[in-house]
């Protein structure tokens, strides 16, 4: 069954505080950290807003988690069928994020199905705190993405390997929604 956004938006944030609380970061060391206000914290935290992909990559880089991370469920099962999987909208840009893959399992693997509207765009901040390799899978439509100083133009079929350190801008070019993959992989911490 799809999770509503108000379940979404309380399970953010209560993922958000718990990491919060684990990191011992009070709001306003969090905010300035992020450079979100103190004010939005606590509503996301408390599930009163629905925020978007933008600000809460802000927060996670500065939680040191993925956006995956705070998206998934934690399932003891290797399966997660999907009617289970949760799916998010961004308000900002309308797209749909869908964890694909179980969590709680041990893998640093994570998998995402997004659908992305015609015409849509957004862009991520560099995150240094996270070690994170992506590769972004195309499966329909054509997608403009900008990454480390270089734009791609991804076709069906098409793969792009990008780090998730380095900023990235997520364009759909086309008059079509786009369908794409993103898998995503903890690198060790030296």
């Amino acid at each position: 069954m799809m999770d509503t956004e108000a379940d979404l938006s309380w399970m953010i944030g209560k993922r958000v505080a718990q990491r919060r609380a684990v990191l011992r970061l009070s709001l306003e060391d969090l905010a300035a950290r992020a450079g979100v206000s103190r004010a939005m914290i606590s509503r996301i935290e408390r599930g009163e807003v629905h925020a978007s992909a933008v600000l809460l990559d802000k927060l996670c880089g500065r939680l040191g988690i993925t956006l995956s991370e705070l998206f998934a469920r934690e399932m003891p099962s290797p399966l997660l069928r999907r009617a289970d999987q949760p799916v998010w909208q961004d308000p900002s840009s309308g797209y749909l994020r869908r964890e694909v893959a179980p969590s709680g399992t041990g893998s640093p693997a994570r998998i995402v199905e997004v659908e992305f509207p015609s015409g849509a765009e957004v862009s991520f901040e560099p995150s240094l705190p996270r070690l994170v390799d992506q590769h972004v899978w195309m499966l329909e439509g054509r997608m403009e993405i900008a990454t480390a100083g270089a734009v791609h133009i991804l076709s069906a079929g098409d793969c792009l390997h990008m780090r998730i350190a380095d900023g990235n801008t997520f364009r759909n070019i086309s008059d079509q929604p786009a369908r794409y993959a993103v898998i995503l992989a903890m690198e060790p911490v030296p």
